[in-house]
């Protein structure tokens, strides 16, 4: 049976509740301190939100258990999109003084060594997508990984945590054609992951969670747990039941159940930390939205997919670049300003918001350009 652990927490005694969920998860005896452990932090915006990316409380308290615990090797990565960038994303998030305390380097994944990879197990859709230009960072064979997501809805996937954040791991910058068959390709990373890595977990913040048009322009909701689980499939299926989703009609995480690839049946799930019954009571109410950006997404992949020449004139030309362009200009200049400030204003009057103004953001980081490449 599936184990997911699963801790009530305050902004007060956070650190130590991610010590506990962590030691509950067994996690010293899935993640073997022989072995470099990646640390795969969540970035979903350059730009703070609060529930948007890994908050620096849940880096701070699992580099601060694992350190504790005798692990020397760790490295933490985070990728680039077309509309994120992970110097300035882990300064604005407060992650670099973070892994200064903790003595763990920060590396971007654009900079470093991709290699072709062929997978053992038949895939879902990524041949489809990408031919056989599968490829997968150099650095991450035969390494534990350790997922820092956090708990919020997704116009693309409906939920997202362990799974998807995968999805900004093992493809590179340009890896929005994935959204055409999103949810097949988040069941087939986590086939790649169970090839390459020596284990792989996961620790969930559901301290502050996200509501409506993720995993940017949400609505913030303190949900005040923390969730962890080497079962990628078990944390996804719990996560989206307690923000109000059966996970059954979540195409990702029904897949992933039905391939043997972890368990989404909460009624089947060992849950520790807290009473089962009460988890399984749990009801966050989310409703998914999606923002104009994604939406438009969606219309313009699947409307085009069809027609070759017009679809690889929208997405493999320069005129995807208004699109990258536009979505800037609605999340950035326009959203952010109007509305995500007055809701982090909000935010910050809250528990949570002053344990977040307690962490510094430290220098801004001198850094060498990422690494701007499309192998698709």
């Amino acid at each position: 049976m599936s184990l997911v652990a699963v801790v009530k927490t305050s902004p007060e005694e956070v650190v130590e509740s991610y010590a506990k969920c962590m030691e509950l998860a067994s996690f010293e005896k899935v993640v073997d301190k022989r072995h470099r452990c990646v640390i795969k932090i969540n970035l979903s915006w350059s730009l703070f939100f609060p529930a948007c990316s890994t908050p620096p409380w849940q880096l701070d308290a699992v580099l601060g258990f694992m350190r504790k615990k005798g692990y020397k090797d760790v490295v933490a990565v985070e990728n680039q999109t077309v509309v994120t960038h992970p110097w300035k994303g882990a300064y604005l998030n407060k992650w670099l003084p973070v892994l200064e305390k903790h003595s763990v380097e920060y590396v971007p994944l654009t900079n470093v060594e991709w290699v072709p990879y062929k997978p053992k197990h038949e895939l879902l859709a990524m041949h489809e997508i990408f031919g056989d230009r599968i490829l997968v960072p150099k650095m991450f064979m035969n390494t534990n990984m350790v997922h820092l997501p956090t708990m919020k809805t997704h116009g693309h996937t409906i939920t997202t945590g362990a799974m998807k954040n995968a999805f900004g791991g093992l493809i590179p910058k340009y890896r929005h054609h994935a959204h055409l068959k999103i949810h097949e390709v988040l069941v087939d990373l986590l086939i790649i992951q169970k090839e390459i890595h020596k284990s792989v977990f996961a620790v969930m913040d559901g301290c502050v969670c996200g509501n409506g048009a993720g995993p940017r322009t949400m609505e913030p909701y303190y949900g005040n747990l923390v969730l962890a689980s080497e079962d990628q499939v078990a944390i996804d299926a719990l996560a989206a039941h307690i923000i109000g989703f059966d996970p059954f009609k979540i195409p990702y995480i029904k897949m992933a159940h039905e391939l043997g690839l972890g368990n989404a049946d909460v009624e089947q799930i060992d849950i520790v930390g807290m009473d089962k019954r009460d988890v399984l009571k749990l009801n966050f109410g989310f409703e998914v939205k999606k923002s104009p950006v994604i939406a438009w997404d969606q219309r313009l992949r699947k409307g085009t997919y069809r027609i070759k020449w017009l679809h690889n004139l929208l997405f493999h030309s320069p005129i995807f670049k208004l699109f990258i362009m536009a979505s800037e200009v609605y999340h950035d200049r326009i959203w952010y300003p109007i509305i995500g400030k007055r809701r982090i204003k909000e935010f910050l009057k809250t528990e949570w918001g002053k344990l977040f103004q307690q962490y510094p953001y430290g220098s801004y980081p001198s850094y060498d350009e990422v690494r701007d490449w499309d192998p698709y």
